[in-house]
Parts: structure tokens; C-alpha cells; sequence
């Protein structure tokens, strides 16, 4: 076999080499003591001196293209080999869980109050935080001189074109206007809830913020009685709460509602033994509710003394803070994610 036949083999097997094993194989085939060169080297003895010089010079110069092909190839199949590891992965690994997105607290319990009352047959409504002056206090038999208005602690707002010029504007400081909108609008008998943010001119602490949120209930029927509140309030807290709990009215005053009372619930945290929560008392105060006083029916058009309804209020934030065991409001607003994603 003469040189270029040999050539032509080697350039054909190197192409076919895909591995280190195969590339030593090839190298000890022509490079090896017993090896094609090897054996070209040997033959150059027996020639003459003229044509061994010559026939030499090819032999050695096959050597070296032998040698650098090799080595090429070598380099190469490390370099593929590295990227290959790179790129590589195992598909049987789990893939990695991307972080989702999920509810706030305020949200979660919002969602679970409104499934709470509307299995209990009362539509869900919403109302502007933007209201007026009549709908926030005087529909409420709240009038301008009233000293309950400084319970309020109002935010008034100037005049916007969308309003009359003549009316008072307030961010809403209860859900409450909501009573008497909804009532212009729609005739008994009616149940409904008003989840919705309110707004406060106070200073914050753990307990208080400028803004939060209040559930407001009513139910408007020919023979509405305080038991019929008793007993709606009680099954909502005893839902809520996943337990019996038990439910007890305070004498207050609202001058929306004749009478007027608090609504205490049994503490929820040692079932009335006495805790810190509850002062050692075993009650929790949540709400304060009433008999809708007639002149908010007037308010609203209907007939004097031909409806009764109740009304009730309480704050959604604080229900959210008993039930997730939370101690300052103010992380209920704060965006601080360390706090989010526990929930």
C-alpha cells in the first residue's frame, strides 16, 4: 500500500472517530511499534540510498500529518465534550416549583365572609368611597350639629365637577351611605352586605390606620325582630370561626339604628376561660349593630313605621387579625412581602 492510500484510509477513520478510545486505537494503528509507520520505516532499509532519502522524507512528513490530525481531533472532542456537559441535564430531576402569586389575607377572609352571607341569602353590593355629605351622615340621621360627627374624624374633599358645586364631599367614614343608596334603588324585602374600604383622619398604631375595611349588613322585612339579628350574626361567627360561638348585645347608641347595641362573641381563643386576648373576660367585642331608626327609612322614601330591618357593622381588618393571629393592622397595608407570603 503506497503513502497516499494510507493517507486516504487515515483521513476516513479520523472523521469516524467520535470518542478518546476511538482516537487511541487509531494512534497506536499507525503510530504504534507495530504500527503502519512503524512498518513503512522498516521497509526503508532495503532501498537504495537515493530513494530511501526520498521515500523517508514522505514517511515522516505522513508521521507528522498522522500526529497533528490526532491531536486536533483530540482537542476537539474535549472542547464538545465540555459544552455537552454544560447543556446537559437529567430530565428525571422535578422540575423547580415557580413562585405563585396568591391572595392577600384581607382578601382570603373577605372571600370567606361574603361565601358565609350569601349562602345565607344576602346579595353582596358596593357603593363610592367618594360620597356626599347627605349620604355619609344626614341620610343617617346624623345632621350637621350632631356630636357624633366627631366621632368621625372626616376627610372633606373640595368640590368635583362630577358632584353639584352645592354638596359637601367626604371619603366615605363607614359603609353605612350604602344603606340608603341601596334602599332609593330597590323595595323590601332585602338582605344584603356591603364590603368596602372607609377612611379615618386619625393617627396609626397597631390597633388603627387612616384606611381600612368594614362589612356593613341589612335586612329589611315587614316583621324583623332583634332575634332575627341574633340569630343570623350567631350562625356568621360560629361559620366563621369553625366553632360554637356564643353571642351576647350591649345597650349603645348609633343614631342610624333605635336601638342600638354592641355585639360581643364569646373569645374565640380559650373559650371564655380568660386569656390575655380577652382580657381575662372571656368576651371579644366585633361590631355594633341596631334596629334601622325610621328616619333612614324616610331617607331612603319608604313609609314611616311600615318596615323594621336591622343593620350591622364590623371591621373586616380586625377579623382578619383574629383570625390569622395578626398584631398591628398597619402590615395589612404595608406591601412587606416577608409578611404576604405567609399566607
Amino acid at each position: 500500500m503506497n503513502i497516499q492510500d494510507i493517507t486516504n484510509n487515515f483521513q476516513k477513520e479520523i472523521e469516524n472517530a467520535q470518542d478518546n478510545n476511538a482516537l487511541e486505537s487509531l494512534r497506536v494503528k499507525y503510530l504504534g511499534r507495530k504500527g503502519i509507520v512503524a512498518d513503512l520505516l522498516n521497509s526503508l532499509k532495503n532501498l537504495p540510498v537515493e530513494k530511501k532519502k526520498q521515500q523517508g522524507k514522505e514517511v515522516n512528513d505522513l508521521k507528522k500529518e498522522i500526529e497533528e490530525a490526532i491531536k486536533e481531533k483530540t482537542q476537539f472532542l474535549v472542547a464538545d465534550s465540555q459544552s455537552l456537559e454544560k447543556e446537559w441535564f437529567d430530565i428525571s430531576i422535578p422540575g423547580f416549583k415557580h413562585p405563585r402569586g396568591h391572595f392577600h389575607p384581607r382578601t382570603i377572609i373577605m372571600r370567606q365572609v361574603e361565601t358565609i352571607f350569601q349562602s345565607m341569602g344576602f346579595s353582596v353590593v358596593g357603593g363610592p368611597e367618594l360620597e356626599t355629605d347627605w349620604y355619609n351622615f344626614e341620610a343617617l340621621n346624623i345632621p350637621k350639629d350632631h356630636p357624633a360627627r366627631d366621632m368621625q374624624d372626616t376627610f372633606y374633599v373640595p368640590p368635583i365637577s362630577e358632584y353639584s358645586d352645592s354638596e359637601d364631599l367626604v371619603m366615605r367614614t363607614h359603609t353605612s351611605p350604602m344603606q340608603v343608596r341601596y334602599m332609593e334603588k330597590n323595595n323590601p324585602p332585602l338582605r344584603i352586605i356591603v364590603p368596602g374600604r372607609v377612611f379615618r383622619r386619625e393617627s396609626t398604631d397597631a390597633s388603627h390606620d387612616y384606611q381600612f375595611y368594614q362589612i356593613e349588613g341589612l335586612m329589611v322585612d315587614k316583621h324583623i325582630s332583634v332575634a332575627n339579628f341574633r340569630a343570623v350574626i350567631t350562625e356568621f361567627f360560629s361559620r366563621f370561626f369553625g366553632q360554637k360561638v356564643a353571642v351576647r348585645l350591649r345597650p349603645s347608641y348609633f343614631p342610624f339604628t333605635e336601638p342600638s347595641f354592641e355585639i360581643d362573641i364569646s373569645c374565640v381563643f380559650c373559650s371564655q376561660k380568660g386569656c390575655r386576648i380577652c382580657a381575662q373576660g372571656g368576651w371579644l367585642e366585633i361590631a355594633g349593630a341596631g334596629m334601622v331608626n325610621q328616619k333612614v327609612f324616610e331617607s331612603s322614601g319608604y313609609a314611616r313605621n311600615e318596615w323594621q330591618g336591622f343593620a350591622f357593622g364590623f371591621g373586616l381588618d380586625r377579623l382578619a387579625m383574629m383570625k390569622y393571629k395578626i398584631d398591628d393592622i398597619r402590615l395589612l397595608n404595608s406591601g412587606d412581602l416577608r409578611f404576604l407570603r405567609q399566607f
